[in-house]
């Protein structure tokens, strides 16, 4: 189901012209994007933000980061972004990024376990000295932007990513490059990520334990012990984020909304939504 989402981030009139870009980038975004932001929004594309001053409290699929500047922020496509508390000095510049591109850089690097440690940690403190750089790749990217007559723009962009990569964004990362997860920590990870791509049909704890051969007990225990709720209360919370986005910014009705959850009837995720927030879908709406 396609569906319009009603958002106010003063961005460029075109959106849906930018997502249809391999990449985008803005710069020097003030704290009154994220402050005129109430609701979750829900990313339609990776976005890469460097937060250049300032700090921010937000919520990324409904983990919870205190961000200040410098900072990097890792949004995949698909995941649900809600400021808590922004400053009034925030500043911050985004690089977003196609399904497409994205694919492809993925393709380029995922053999490389620094990669895979980018991939694991949506925020990272930048050091003082990575700003200069930061600022030389953003000049690099508008120039190729600009370069209109280039037929291999992605391409060049792509090797002009890697490179800042290589040489600037792996120091962000250093001091997670011998760290070892546990059975316990692989284990949680992969079921957020399960239960991101399928709670929406999979409701029930058996689903993720089958993936994961554990049993529903042992999985429920490891999510409590490692996050602090059980496997069912992040389903729950990733059903109530996702409905929340829909009543708040999507043109769909609450049956549409329903249906879009796949709930047996408008009746039963009405109750469904109260028992879990205190009120209403009609009553969220509209507040």
């Amino acid at each position: 189901m396609k569906y319009d989402f009603n958002y106010n981030l003063n961005l460029p009139e075109n959106v849906p012209a930018i997502l249809d870009q391999d990449f985008w980038i803005h710069e020097n975004i003030g704290a009154e994007v994220l402050t005129g932001i109430r609701e979750p929004v829900k990313f339609s594309a990776a976005t890469w933000i460097f937060v250049k001053k300032g700090e921010c409290v937000a919520d990324l699929n409904l983990i919870n980061h205190d961000i200040k500047a410098p900072a990097f922020v890792r949004v995949e496509n698909s995941q649900i972004l809600q400021p808590k508390y922004v400053s009034a000095d925030f500043k911050a510049s985004i690089l977003v990024m196609s399904k497409r591109f994205r694919d492809n850089l993925f393709l380029f690097m995922s053999n490389i376990p620094l990669y895979t440690i980018i991939s694991r940690h949506s925020v990272a403190p930048v050091p003082q000295e990575s700003l200069q750089a930061i600022d030389r790749f953003f000049i690099e990217c508008k120039g190729i932007i600009n370069d209109k007559e280039n037929p291999y723009r992605s391409q060049a962009f792509l090797f002009e990513l890697t490179s800042f990569i290589f040489k600037t964004v792996y120091k962000w990362f250093d001091s997670y490059k011998d760290e070892v997860m546990s059975n316990q920590g692989r284990m949680t990870d992969q079921f957020l990520i399960l239960a991101q791509q399928n709670f929406k049909h999979q409701r029930f704890l058996d689903f993720y334990a089958q993936k994961l051969e554990v049993t529903p007990k042992h999985l429920s225990r490891t999510l409590k012990s490692q996050t602090g709720y059980t496997a069912v209360e992040w389903i729950e919370r990733f059903v109530i984020l996702e409905a929340k986005v829909l009543l708040k910014s999507s043109n769909l009705n609450i049956q549409q909304i329903s249906d879009e959850l796949n709930f047996p009837s408008q009746s039963f995720f009405g109750k469904y939504f109260k028992k879990l927030t205190g009120m209403s879908p009609k009553e969220f709406r509209n507040s």
